[in-house]
């Protein structure tokens, strides 16, 4: 005669689901196999009768067909309907009620690796991240430029290739994990045994030793070192802006990868050239007569090159001369800003007797 869960647990068929829990605590209290008069058949029992109470699919099946109520239990009684989000480990879940199926973790690793899914275990950690500043002129953000850096960081020990040890020496499995690479530890709590899976300490989640360590770099693969290579700086690049650099980073141990390096651009301000996006913007000063004659000025751009731009009639001071194309690249583009100049007057300190007469003469001309 199958046992019943309603009476292992001391409560009626019409008990609410906070009651079925509280008789559970209790129970649990009293009987658990670590306590004092302990015992682990009936914490079993009690485990059994709260896993199938406490789900309300799993209790309706249980009032209507008893305790062999479906086929959703695989070999052993173990339910398959737990793996994707079932309330398998909610409190009271006793990971010891499948001690007769030997250890647990085997279990997953037959079930998914009869799938064809490969456990996959940690290695090494990864080299960390490295930010680098590197300072450039404007006319060199103009123009591009492979620079070369260098820096310290963890580099590959030369002497392991990496590795931290010598392949040919061999590996030993990890005795404290026996080669798995993880280690099941069980933790007690007031309402039972809960598992969980850590990596290996011993051998870092690998599961073999090597029978040879590298003296050199202590087992590590890597040693501290000058680290030099060249960067290049496209054309066009503004002021802050970084650049990635795939695995120039810090190297990982014993052959992980390596970090990555983000190099950030620093433009020095310019005596003569401010920056507006990819235009650049200047001053330049002129003799109130060029302007009122509409006379052209000369300047240099950011390339070196000198060229005349004419100052239009009515031009107004505040108002800027436009030279098309002559500003930075574009990164990544085709064609360049403008270079946009301001007009600054330069006055005389000093008018002579005839300058004088000049100006007032074109005073009452322009009167």
């Amino acid at each position: 005669m199958p046992e019943d869960f309603y009476k292992i647990l001391g409560i009626a068929k019409t008990a609410t689901d906070e009651e079925i829990k509280a008789a559970y605590r209790k129970l649990a209290h009293k009987y658990h196999p670590d306590k004092a008069g302990g015992n682990e058949a009936m914490f079993k029992k009690i485990n059994e009768a709260y896993q199938t109470l406490s789900n309300k699919e799993k209790r309706a099946q249980y009032d209507r067909f008893g305790k062999t109520f479906d086929g959703a239990h695989g070999p052993g009684g173990f339910d398959f309907r737990n793996f994707g989000g079932g309330n398998g480990f909610e409190f009271g879940f006793d990971p010891g009620s499948f001690e007769d199926m030997g250890n647990l973790g085997d279990v997953f690793d037959a079930f998914f690796e009869g799938m064809g899914v490969k456990r996959r275990r940690r290695t090494y950690e990864r080299g960390a991240d490295l930010e680098f500043q590197e300072e450039i002129t404007l006319e060199e953000a103009y123009h591009g430029i492979t620079k070369p850096i260098s820096f310290k960081t963890y580099g590959t020990c030369a002497k392991c290739e990496g590795l931290g040890h010598f392949p040919k020496e061999g590996f030993t499995n990890c005795s404290q994990c026996d080669g798995r690479g993880e280690i099941q530890e069980s933790r007690k709590t007031f309402f039972g045994n809960f598992q969980q899976v850590r990596e290996c300490k011993k051998c870092k989640g690998v599961g073999k030793i090597p029978n040879k360590l590298c003296g050199t770099c202590s087992g590590s693969g890597r040693m501290m070192s000058d680290k030099k290579l060249e960067i290049t700086i496209a054309k066009g690049i503004a002021d802050g802006q970084v650049i990635k650099i795939a695995n120039a980073g810090e190297v990982g141990e014993r052959g992980a990868e390596a970090g990555d390096l983000y190099v950030r651009v620093r433009v020095k301000p310019h005596k003569v050239f401010t920056r507006d996006g990819d235009d650049l913007v200047m001053k330049h000063e002129v003799r109130l007569i060029d302007v009122l004659l509409s006379r052209s000025v000369e300047v240099e751009t950011i390339a070196g090159e000198k060229t005349a731009v004419e100052i239009p009639q009515g031009f107004t001071f505040g108002d800027e001369l436009v030279l098309a194309s002559s500003g930075m690249p574009h990164l990544g583009g085709y064609g360049k800003g403008n270079l946009r100049i301001t007009l600054e007057v330069q006055f005389p300190k000093k008018l002579s007797k005839k300058a004088e007469e000049l100006l007032k003469e074109l005073k009452k001309e322009t009167e």
